[in-house]
């Protein structure tokens, strides 16, 4: 075999698995569908982060979005739930072991109309998870009605303007505490893979929503979630670097301008490098301050709109010992007949 021929070396991760190890099957979206780039997203996420395949649970509910889990991660443990139910079913799975990396995806219809009480209590809990939000503002299987997110006033290609008020995910988060909350699109590939790997890294819930727009039903130019209107009217608040704690930080390129380092749970870095010099994303009114006037302007802001590590995950809440409920030895789950005459002892009158 000649110089020219001789297959390149296949390019491993710092555990040393080869990306295929992440991917998953043939997708069976329509081609373009923005779902499809946050999937690669998702797959170069967790390579580059480290993480090992087996170790990873995606959980995910009813709709397009929903069917994503079967095109990465393919060496993952997966459960695809019914509609609405993904933040129950993953809640369960997290009590038992807590030991797993959740990472739940979920569609505008499935969280913000069935799913929206259950959407609500993973984020009052503190799950210990990413919430990813594929959102296209439209019903994707069942032939493109308009859902809750979708702006009053955008327009799919057939049919009338919507006209109610939106559920803002985001605003929904950040009033219920969330701790880490940002917003992407699916065609900003750099900012969004920043954004999930430190979502990985953080500790508790970490909702992603991400303008993923419809190729088949309202990716026209009156549609608010249309790759056009986005790119069009996108208000980026900070560009977004992630440094892994095992990446020194002296040789990653330092941004012009001002920047801050956001410190993650597990000592990896959140690079921010500011754009608008007045936003502050520790204070939650700021941030529903810049949705709000974003929403009235229409356009999207994007990138790490609130961030805070103080909140108790719902494995500390609930006091879980360090070792998972799975894997506790029968010594520990079954009391000794001495031990357990003396627990009923105390219930005896």
């Amino acid at each position: 075999m000649s110089e020219n021929k001789k297959a390149r070396p296949v390019k491993l991760n710092v555990i040393e698995l080869p990306k295929t190890d992440y991917t998953g099957g043939p997708s069976s979206l329509c081609p373009g569908c923005g779902h499809d780039q946050i999937s690669n997203v998702i797959i170069q996420a967790c390579w580059e982060n480290g993480i090992e395949p087996h170790r990873i649970a995606k959980m995910s509910g009813i709709g397009c979005s929903s069917k994503t889990p079967a095109y990465f991660l393919g060496q993952s443990h997966g459960f695809n739930t019914v509609h609405g139910r993904m933040p129950s079913v993953t809640t369960g799975a997290n009590m038992v072991n807590k030991n797993l990396v959740y990472l739940g995806v979920s569609g505008d219809g499935d969280t913000a109309s069935i799913g929206i009480g259950q959407f609500i209590h993973a984020i009052r809990r503190n799950l210990n998870m990413v919430y990813i939000i594929e959102n296209n503002g439209v019903y994707g299987l069942t032939k493109g009605q308009y859902s809750a997110t979708v702006e009053k006033g955008s327009r799919k290609r057939k049919g009338s303007a919507n006209e109610q008020p939106p559920i803002d995910l985001c605003k929904l988060a950040i009033n219920l505490g969330c701790g880490f909350v940002a917003r992407s699109f699916s065609g900003a590939k750099k900012q969004l893979t920043a954004l999930l790997k430190a979502g990985l890294s953080h500790k508790g819930i970490a909702i992603i929503d991400v303008i993923s727009p419809c190729v088949t039903f309202s990716n026209n130019d009156e549609s608010y979630r249309s790759y056009g209107y986005v790119k069009d009217h996108e208000e980026e608040l900070h560009g977004v670097d992630y440094i892994h704690h095992f990446e020194p930080i002296a040789e990653v390129d330092i941004p012009e301008g001002e920047f801050e380092d956001v410190k993650l749970f597990d000592g990896s870095t959140l690079r921010l490098e500011t754009i608008d010099q007045t936003y502050d994303y520790t204070d939650p009114t700021a941030a529903l301050a810049a949705l709000h006037h974003a929403e009235i302007e229409k356009k999207h802001i994007t990138g790490l709109l609130h961030h805070n590590t103080e909140m108790p995950t719902a494995d500390e809440d609930q006091g879980l010992i360090d070792i998972a409920l799975c894997d506790l030895p029968e010594d520990l789950m079954r009391p000794s007949k001495e031990k357990h005459s003396e627990m009923m002892a105390k219930f005896r009158m």
